[in-house]
């Protein structure tokens, strides 16, 4: 969890994205790493899961990611929680819960729904506190920034 904490903090600093970062693991090694991208590619499907998912598919060479697991600074959202199971992992470790679109325990529960054909091994509030105060900086800035702005267009 800490490398997936590292990337969201880079995803802030760096990239001026929302810090979420993600690190899918096979016996113990990083396979794949990433973090959102949304803002910087313009696209609404880059999120740090679906790019670590996309990147171990392409290290092991096959979309089944079966004795994979992923660390992710926050709780995944429907899109990722869809991803993560079609994706076969077999496990998922995530930090902060999302309590507006969060797709594992916060409102929904994708992961573990036993109607769906897969079922992964989910747990929450991995450094919680660590992964929750990133994300409450992030937008506490992104706040003061935008009041900042509005007070100098008036000027």
């Amino acid at each position: 969890m800490a490398t997936a904490l590292n990337l969201a903090s880079t995803a802030s600093e760096h990239f001026d994205e929302v810090p979420v970062g993600a690190v899918i693991t096979k016996n113990g090694k990083i396979i794949a790493q990433a973090h959102n991208l949304k803002e910087t590619n313009r696209n609404c499907l880059d999120h740090a899961e679906i790019l670590a998912i996309k990147q171990a598919c392409l290290a092991l060479g096959s979309w089944r990611l079966n004795d994979c697991e992923m660390y992710v600074t926050l709780e995944p959202c429907t899109m990722c929680a869809g991803a993560i199971v079609q994706s076969r992992l077999k496990a998922l470790y995530y930090g902060a819960y999302d309590p507006k679109t969060g797709a594992c325990k916060s409102l929904y529960q994708v992961t573990t729904d036993a109607r769906l054909n897969h079922q992964v091994q989910t747990t929450g509030g991995i450094l919680e506190q660590e992964c929750g105060d990133l994300l409450k900086t992030f937008f506490k800035n992104k706040r003061t920034q935008k009041k900042a702005k509005v007070k100098n267009d008036l000027l």
